[in-house]
């Protein structure tokens, strides 16, 4: 199985190192199911989880941490806060209950799930996340699905960078100027749906031909991709052999070749709703 130190970190621009391949819960049933896959994760080598309070799963994942038998400093925790806690006040109360359910005393990285531009409180939670990282609760603050106007106004009207946006990224939806803008501003790309939810996509005839040079499968290319490509990664699967799978991406490279063919398939086909629109739960 592969090892804790054949994950390559990035550098966050805190100066804190975060895994570069890591392990979502979006869309696992909270309980056992979490609980399990979670434990596997972290027994194959995983040491970034990633949930939120949406998900309803925090204190499953905060369960599989407890018994993991891994120091809670070797292990990078995400969580974000949901559209209805949005606002200052809210976002303080929201991050204490989301620290409860997971069980722990401070959390690696916390991220606002959706910008709600309709709603119009994002600074104000940010705001509100900027004292959550000065109280030390918070090692590092960032956001998730938002677009560069929406990152432009962080950056005028707050004091802290974001040190991550949580974006969905794959072969169809690479998010090329939302990349650029995270690279000039020091924000680090990290992909959510990496394998856009293993639809259509992994049955491409171009992860075929790269699988057949690689010796490997489509997911395991695809997700070698975004590596190359500089993002942070955290593909989900329930299914031991797959969660031990998506893991042995570091054998191997893809050439200029490559890149190039998968970057072709840029479509800008979102699967997820649109940033600028979302507003459930708010």
């Amino acid at each position: 199985m592969p090892s804790t130190s054949n994950v390559p970190t990035l550098t966050l621009n805190t100066g804190a190192d975060i895994p570069q391949l890591g392990f979502g819960v979006f869309q696992v049933d909270p309980g056992d199911t979490t609980r399990d896959a979670v434990k596997t994760a972290i027994e194959v080598g995983y040491r970034l989880i990633d949930t939120a309070a949406a998900y309803r799963n925090e204190e499953s994942v905060g369960q599989a941490i407890a018994e993991s038998g891994v120091a809670r400093d070797e292990l990078f925790v995400t969580t974000k806060l949901w559209n209805a806690d949005q606002g200052f006040e809210p976002a303080l109360a929201a991050f204490d209950q989301s620290l409860q359910r997971l069980g722990l005393d401070y959390i690696d990285l916390y991220l606002i799930h959706w910008p709600v531009p309709s709603a119009d409180r994002y600074v104000d939670t940010y705001k509100a996340m900027e004292q959550i990282r000065a109280d030390g609760r918070a090692r590092a603050i960032g956001v998730s699905n938002f677009q560069v106007p929406h990152l432009q106004r962080l950056l005028q009207e707050t004091e802290i960078t974001p040190a991550v946006n949580q974006i969905e990224l794959h072969p169809q939806l690479q998010q090329s100027e939302l990349r650029a803008f995270h690279a000039e501003h020091g924000i680090l790309t990290e992909a959510y749906s990496p394998l856009a939810q293993g639809g259509d996509l992994l049955d491409h005839p171009i992860f075929a031909e790269l699988g057949e040079k690689h010796g490997k499968n489509a997911a395991q290319i695809i997700l070698r991709w975004h590596i190359q490509i500089g993002n942070v990664v955290i593909p989900k699967s329930v299914t031991p052999a797959r969660i031990a799978s998506n893991l042995d991406v570091f054998d191997f490279e893809l050439d200029d070749d490559d890149i190039a063919k998968i970057t072709a398939l840029d479509a800008g086909e979102r699967l997820g709703p649109n940033p600028d629109e979302f507003s459930a739960g708010a």
